[in-house]
């Protein structure tokens, strides 16, 4: 197999070239969209709603900061330094739907202090000096409550959506959801839904420049062909190559 030119990579490039990755990150709400963006008047609520996104919807993850900000008042980072910790938690009771208030408020009281004193309060500061993509990765591995997964996703959101320049790509893996997981096993690259390592590895066989590009390809075609049950396979832009299907057709000619 010539790695570089896997099916899925060639999906995922053609969609990235065609700009086709620009996903919502809240969806339906264009105007929290803009609120949390990355590039916008707010650069500190891109960091915060990574931060959230942990076992819970995404939704309810990435709104927490606009939610924080409308309780206070303002949205700006030192409207949000004025608050102590018990406040914040106290807000995270009333205004978030988040499973853990307490342990994510800690984290988002954290990180605005670390947004503060290690970045002067611009958290732009966080990726705008082109910095390599690993180091990109372990300055969001810094902010208490964030792991390799939302690091990784943090990174790879904003090299694809939001085009911030970094000196390269090579370490951005996939962050294996339960898209990613099944995507890939239904299509023979790894052994299992359950194979997370594995899956960060063949992505990074597929395409070593950035194994992250396969990141939201697998995202859109689980959420709109390859479902748990019932898939669309038909429709699918991987069925030419999947092996779920390969096995279905031969299944149906071996009982003929």
């Amino acid at each position: 197999m010539n790695n570089k030119y896997h099916p899925l990579v060639l999906y995922a490039k053609k969609q990235l070239d065609a700009g086709e990755q620009n996903v919502h990150l809240i969806e339906n709400h264009p105007e929290l969209d803009e609120f949390i963006s990355p590039l916008g008047k707010y650069p500190h609520a891109y960091v915060l709603a990574c931060i959230m996104d942990r076992q819970v919807s995404a939704e309810n993850a990435w709104i927490i900061p606009y939610n924080i900000g409308k309780a206070i008042g303002g949205f700006e980072i030192s409207d949000l330094q004025k608050l102590s910790k018990d406040e914040v938690v106290s807000l995270f009771y009333k205004t978030s739907k988040h499973r853990y208030k307490r342990e994510m408020a800690e984290n988002f009281y954290s990180a605005v202090q670390k947004i503060i004193h290690q970045y002067g309060g611009d958290a732009r500061k966080i990726w705008n000096d082109t910095p390599p993509s690993g180091m990109l990765i372990c300055r969001f591995l810094q902010f208490d409550g964030v792991g390799i997964k939302i690091a990784t996703m943090a990174a790879n959101i904003l090299a694809r959506q939001f085009k911030v320049e970094l000196k390269d790509k090579s370490s951005i893996d996939v962050s294996p959801d339960i898209h990613i997981m099944r995507i890939f096993y239904r299509s023979g690259l790894i052994s299992s839904e359950k194979a997370k390592e594995e899956a960060i590895y063949m992505a990074r066989a597929l395409y070593p420049e950035y194994p992250g590009i396969v990141d939201y390809p697998c995202w859109y075609i689980g959420r709109t062909f390859c479902h748990p049950h019932n898939p669309n396979c038909t429709e699918c832009p991987l069925s030419v190559f999947c092996k779920k299907i390969t096995q279905s057709f031969n299944q149906k000619n071996n009982n003929a």
